[in-house]
């Protein structure tokens, strides 16, 4: 009678333990990861908006009429 009192309190004591603290747990671990992952990519396409271009050959050479070289007269 003792064994089976036993063996329903471990049964109950096991479910408890996975119901109400390794569900809870995982779940909330799943929801963090899925957070980081959409901030990462809140971040990068943050980043992607602000890098800068890269100028192209055009925009380098200068207009042969917006420069003028200057020499220094002695």
């Amino acid at each position: 009678m003792l064994r089976y009192i036993l063996i329903i309190l471990g049964i109950y004591f096991l479910y408890r333990f996975i119901f109400d603290f390794l569900l809870p747990v995982s779940k909330a671990a799943g929801e963090m990861k899925n957070r980081m992952k959409e901030f990462q990519e809140q971040m990068n396409t943050r980043n992607y908006k602000t890098q800068p271009q890269q100028p192209t050959k055009e925009d380098t050479k200068p207009k042969s009429g917006d420069y003028i070289e200057f020499e220094e007269v002695k």
